[in-house]
């Protein structure tokens, strides 16, 4: 006699697996073609650098705005620029390097960690490229419509040039008539936002216990370009300002808003899909009392009760539903006049 129930099918093996709002794995997500991303960062760099020098020959304005906040920074009680300078000044190598830092650093580091992004994290790359983009046009505006020079040049201040006094600088000595960069666009401190937008997006993309040591990134960032005169404590402040309405609005592929009862909104991606599963039972699964195995299917000179048939008829169940199938029925004859039913099991 064939069996009455069919082996239910294997169900996926999706357990612990992550998946994006489509059903790919997070890094599954294609990388977008090199040449177009080379292009696509060239030109916004090449926006920017011209967006820039607009920015350049207003020296009256860019010194009035460098009096308001200076004075600003002193009635909420920021912390002088000078302390952090007088403690670099205390070493002419500490001052160097320094220098050095702020002068190298700050584009190869982006450009390295982007690089690593597209090779290793496509999904990350997408997201930080357009915070970025979207950091650095905000900081264009502000550079367009609030010039201002840096503390370097701030008579007030008492700071030192450390580029000019002790080099390296990527400054002329006459900001005036600097045609390679605009010293008049302090505000904001993309040096700042940049690096710390690394570190964000380093913690973001890796699982490393020690991801979070990346903020000394920006730490060492913030310090530099502080202590050096080349930027205000406002500077930063409103770069990360920036940074943080950027990252509220773009959001990391493939993630969607989830709530639970009591909790805030967050985002997790969403699991894989599975297939549905097909099980097949009998009513005798189904609550029904099983016969002994050693019990004959009839006894001789009787037959099957209306009960007994039932309880032998296949159930199919699919996706929580369940429906009767059909068997076939045989009838033998077991004596005169007496018949007995034999359920065959087999499915239509």
């Amino acid at each position: 006699m064939n069996s009455l129930t069919e082996p239910a099918e294997p169900e996926p093996d999706t357990a612990g697996r992550e998946t994006d709002a489509v059903g790919h794995k997070p890094d599954a997500v294609a990388r977008p073609p090199l040449v177009r991303e080379l292009l696509l960062v060239v030109g916004l760099f090449l926006v920017y650098k011209f967006g820039r020098q607009l920015a350049n020959g207003h020296t009256g304005e860019a010194f009035h705005n460098a009096h308001r906040v200076w004075d600003l920074e002193r009635a909420v009680h920021l912390p002088g620029e000078g302390a952090v300078q007088h403690a670099l000044l205390h070493s002419e190598g500490l001052v160097h390097i320094a220098n050095t830092y702020y002068a190298t650093v700050h584009f190869p580091a982006t450009a390295a960690f982007l690089i690593w992004l597209y090779l290793c994290r496509p999904r990350h790359y997408i997201w930080t490229r357009r915070v970025l983009a979207a950091l650095t046009a905000a900081a264009l505006v502000l550079h367009l419509t609030f010039p201002l020079a840096p503390p370097r040049m701030l008579a007030a201040a008492h700071l030192v040039d450390t580029g000019q006094v002790y080099g390296p600088t990527v400054y002329g000595a006459t900001p005036q008539t600097d045609s390679m960069a605009n010293q008049f666009a302090a505000m904001p401190s993309l040096h700042f936002g940049w690096a710390l937008m690394v570190a964000v997006g380093l913690i973001a993309a890796t699982r490393s216990r020690l991801r979070w040591l990346w903020l000394l990134h920006p730490a060492l960032t913030l310090f530099v370009v502080i202590g050096t005169a080349n930027h205000y404590w406002l500077d930063a402040i409103v770069a990360t300002a920036l940074l943080g309405v950027a990252l509220a609005v773009i959001r990391l592929p493939g993630t969607v808003q989830t709530s639970r009862p009591g909790q805030p909104l967050g985002r997790r991606l969403l699991p894989a899909p599975r297939a549905a599963t097909s099980l097949t039972a009998t009513a005798e699964t189904m609550g029904a009392a099983m016969p002994a195995p050693w019990a004959p299917a009839h006894q001789r000179g009787g037959s099957l009760s209306a009960s007994e048939v039932l309880a032998r008829i296949p159930v199919s169940v699919t996706a929580g539903s369940a429906s009767a199938v059909e068997a076939p029925f045989t009838t033998e004859v077991a004596g005169p006049g007496r018949t007995a039913l034999a359920a065959t099991g087999a499915r239509r």
